[in-house]
């Protein structure tokens, strides 16, 4: 039979464990965290350098005398893949400054713009990319918008302004990322002057979703600009 002064301190003992393995928990999340995403973005890098790690192994084995996937080390085989990678993109990014880089894309581009699936993935994603690179309400991309209830303001992006058949009102489509991945999100159509528009930059707006609004400015602007009023007739 159990004693009395036994059950009391099993009943102390178990909140505490349960508090510490929470305190322990939050304690290691942001390094959790860190690591998926750092794990997430590498794998890919890596992922896509291997086909490169294979090339670069047929060019080096008559060097080598040997294999080069079967000298290296898993470990040295996924950071020579991400730097293949990196070396890649970093070339990708300086022909397309120059206007001879330009032309060789241009030209690499021509044939995909003609295969009606591909063409459709393809261009739809290069419009949101390039929609990403400029700002088309006057500067400022990161807005408020009245989301999911008129009492409620989710961050978005906006990246695009289009007008309302027959009145001619400007719209935005503005992209509303979900916390803590902001790859996912919903698509709004939003009268511009509903719109609450603030100063953040990209970086200050993936920040706050990534860490669910735990970093953020101390003061944001919550309602939108009254509009201006109409102009008396005179006479």
């Amino acid at each position: 039979m159990t004693q009395p002064g036994a059950a009391a301190e099993s009943a102390k003992v178990k909140p505490h464990l349960l508090r510490y393995i929470a305190i322990g928990l939050m304690t290691v999340a942001p390094v959790w965290v860190t690591w998926l995403v750092f794990d997430f973005v590498f794998g890919l890098l890596a992922k896509a350098g291997s086909p490169l790690v294979g090339l670069l192994d047929a060019l080096l084995q008559p060097v080598l005398g040997g294999a080069l996937n079967q000298q290296l080390h898993p470990v040295s085989h996924y950071l020579l893949a991400t730097l293949l990678t990196l070396a890649v993109l970093y070339g990708i990014g300086w022909m397309a400054s120059i206007v001879i880089g330009r032309r060789i894309i241009a030209a690499f581009e021509a044939p995909l713009a003609r295969l009606p699936v591909v063409q459709t993935i393809y261009g739809a994603t290069k419009r949101f990319i390039q929609s990403m690179q400029t700002s088309p309400l006057q500067g400022q991309r990161v807005v408020l918008i009245a989301f999911p209830s008129p009492e409620m303001k989710a961050l978005g992006l906006v990246t695009r302004i289009i007008e309302e058949e027959g009145t001619g009102r400007q719209l935005a489509a503005v992209y509303v990322p979900t916390a803590p991945n902001p790859t996912s999100g919903y698509i709004e159509i939003v009268p511009v002057e509903e719109l609450v528009t603030t100063d953040w930059s990209m970086e200050e707006a993936m920040a706050f979703v990534m860490t669910g609004g735990a970093n953020s400015p101390d003061t944001v602007r919550f309602t939108a600009p009254a509009p201006p009023p109409a102009a008396g007739r005179s006479g």
